[in-house]
């Protein structure tokens, strides 16, 4: 049976109760600026106008997302692939959502808000460490903030040595890419692939 409407949703599952039904803030506070510095990866989710959805990786090293007040955060715009599909919907609609992790931490921290995206010197000065300047960062204004339960992670065991695979365990990336294009371009290796990566960092 298709569930279609949140009262028939409701018969199937209790109303948030204690700290889940009250956890979400408006604003970033102690606990939240200290996570978003030691965290070296996060997804960033948008939506267009048409609700297409996308969500994408992003990583640097700790801190590479800069909080600039309880309200405002910096995220830069790392060199890509160029299809900008995260960028593009934030033309279109400026509605963001990250999901913040730490290695080794099986919390997550999420924020909903509004976000743009910007080429002010300012900002991107505030990245004049990185190897390559971004071209432009989004900033993001906060308007929900919450710590996500370790349920998931746990799980999940995704930080455990006995979840991990060996990456020969997978096809390359230039494998899968050729079986699913259908292309008949020489297969570029694993190794190959990593080490162009790491000059583009």
């Amino acid at each position: 049976m298709e569930i279609q409407n949140i009262d028939k949703l409701r018969e199937l599952y209790e109303k948030p109760k204690g700290r889940a039904k009250v956890k979400s803030l408006p604003t970033l506070e102690k606990h939240s600026i200290n996570f978003i510095s030691k965290s070296p990866f996060l997804i960033i989710s948008t939506s267009s106008k048409q609700y297409k959805m996308d969500a994408s990786p992003r990583g640097g090293a700790p801190g590479f997302v800069k909080v600039i007040d309880n309200n405002t955060i910096i995220i830069p715009d790392a060199k890509g692939n160029n299809r900008v599909d995260s960028l593009s919907n934030i033309t279109e609609t400026g509605q963001i959502g990250l999901l913040f992790l730490i290695s080794g931490v099986d919390e997550t921290l999420r924020i909903n808000g509004k976000a743009l995206i910007s080429s002010n010197k300012d900002y991107l000065n505030l990245f004049s460490s990185e190897r390559k300047r971004p071209k432009v960062c989004l900033v993001v204004t906060v308007e929900e903030m919450f710590l996500h339960c370790a349920k998931a992670l746990m799980r999940s065991k995704l930080w455990s040595e006995e979840t991990k695979i060996n990456r020969s365990e997978l096809p390359s990336m230039g494998q899968m890419m050729k079986d699913q294009l259908n292309d008949d371009k020489p297969v570029e290796s694993q190794e190959a692939m990593i080490e162009r990566y790491q000059k583009d960092l």
